[in-house]
């Protein structure tokens, strides 16, 4: 048997479905090698370009959030802070909101990230903040976007439920050598915590990490769908915004000719079972922001909103601090105006208000059992408690999720094919 080339390694986290297009893997091996871009099969993925070799793809491998995922660095967990199973390391738990009103109003939720990404760059912390904007090519995907001001974080408001690579010059970003807050997913908070054990720039320049609970994104075939049963053509899109403008607030298209408003139900579906989702995040083992400082989430009881009055909804964010430097941080915008707390929460709070995260981790070491058993690559884990948790479910259940992962391999539901540029590239 031939032994695999380093672009079929690569390659392989793509084809198996681990992939979550986040542009690390163009960050490390560099955009004349490696070039994350729209593929055929609707994503953001690697594509090949030059002379790729081992070294690379194991430093690849070894910061990939498809193939490496862990929690909140040891060095970063103070000795006061408490260990909830399910939600991790946690000092504080609140309710809490945006002071600006206009920001809790169109910013996502109850503009908590924003007002603090707004606050750390006014009160002179940061020079910058990295985080992710609307496409301007794509206005269903998102793009890596520098803020160096409040008015350009407010550009950035709102979710990015499209594919986005906000890592994808993280090189380029170090080499400014200024100090900067990173906002991302989970996944690329890992992947750039991940980075940090390969490059010294990033501990020293990331001053702080912040992320939403996430939930996952809509594939682009699923988003080209939904378009479609509104009889939108998805090449006409000018700008697209998933939520904002109330908690959550209408879900917009528009076209050169036309808007279209629908409910954020309409979009995602009226229940979690009905969301459609990559493969990778079906799998996902820390949707909850582990490794960041500061974690904001939707605080919906039940884990969804309503179709009735959501629309008069200001929007509330349940807010979990990881670590002292998030807890300063927390404290100092309150104290000044820029967040506003409502109370303090506890984990039985989260666990109300995202069950679909419970559910989900709870099954993941069944799932990734699953995995190896179809001779997949498998995520390597650190300090998520996978094992500990999935206990919490019955062996009926655990077998379930571990069949129901290796029947969705052999009908090729967790495989993509191997990347192609898509025509327009």
């Amino acid at each position: 048997m031939s032994q695999a080339t380093p672009t079929d390694r690569l390659y392989a986290i793509v084809e198996q479905g681990l992939c979550i297009g986040c542009g690390i893997c163009q960050g490390i091996a560099g955009v004349d090698t490696v070039r994350c871009t729209a593929t055929q099969s609707g994503y953001e993925q690697p594509v090949v370009i030059g002379d790729l070799d081992h070294a690379t793809v194991d430093r690849i491998y070894d910061t990939c959030p498809g193939t490496r995922v862990g929690g909140l660095p040891p060095q970063l967990v103070d000795s006061d802070a408490q260990l909830d199973p399910m939600w991790g390391v946690w000092k504080r738990m609140v309710r809490a909101w945006a002071g600006d009103p206009m920001v809790r109003h169109k910013a996502a939720t109850a503009g908590v990230l924003t007002a603090l990404a707004g606050y750390l760059l006014d009160t002179g912390r940061v020079e910058f903040v990295l985080h992710a904007k609307a496409s301007t090519k794509r206005p269903t995907f998102g793009e890596r976007h520098l803020s160096f001001s409040q008015s350009d974080v407010l550009t950035a408001t709102g979710s990015r439920y499209g594919p986005t690579a906000p890592l994808i010059d993280i090189d380029a970003v170090l080499d400014r050598g200024a100090p900067f807050a990173f906002i991302g997913k989970p996944c690329d908070i890992g992947a750039l915590r991940n980075h940090a054990r390969h490059d010294s720039r990033v501990n020293e320049l990331v001053r702080y990490w912040l992320t939403p609970v996430c939930g996952g994104y809509m594939p682009p075939a699923s988003m080209d769908a939904f378009l479609r049963r509104l009889e939108v053509n998805p090449e006409d899109v000018t700008a697209f915004r998933y939520r904002g403008h109330g908690c959550p607030g209408p879900t917009r298209i528009e076209t050169r000719t036309a808007v279209r408003q629908v409910h954020y139900l309409d979009f995602w579906g009226d229940d979690a079972n009905m969301w459609q989702l990559p493969w990778r995040c079906k799998i996902c083992p820390d949707g909850i922001g582990e490794s960041a400082d500061i974690a904001a989430a939707d605080s919906w009881p039940g884990g969804s909103p309503t179709r009735e009055g959501s629309e008069h909804d200001p929007g509330t964010n349940a807010v979990i601090v990881r670590t002292g430097l998030g807890l300063e941080l927390l404290e100092s915008a309150v104290r000044d105006g820029a967040l506003v707390i409502e109370r303090d929460i506890g984990p039985e709070d989260l666990t109300s208000y995202q069950p679909h995260q419970v559910r989900k981790k709870q099954a993941v070491w069944s799932r990734y059992q699953g995995l190896a058993d179809e001779n997949r690559i498998v995520p390597h884990t650190d300090n998520l408690r996978l094992e500990q948790l999935s206990g919490a479910l019955s062996t009926e259940i655990q077998q379930n999720q571990r069949e129901g992962t290796r029947t969705r391999i052999t009908q090729g539901k967790a495989t993509e094919p191997r990347p192609q540029p898509a025509p327009q590239e």
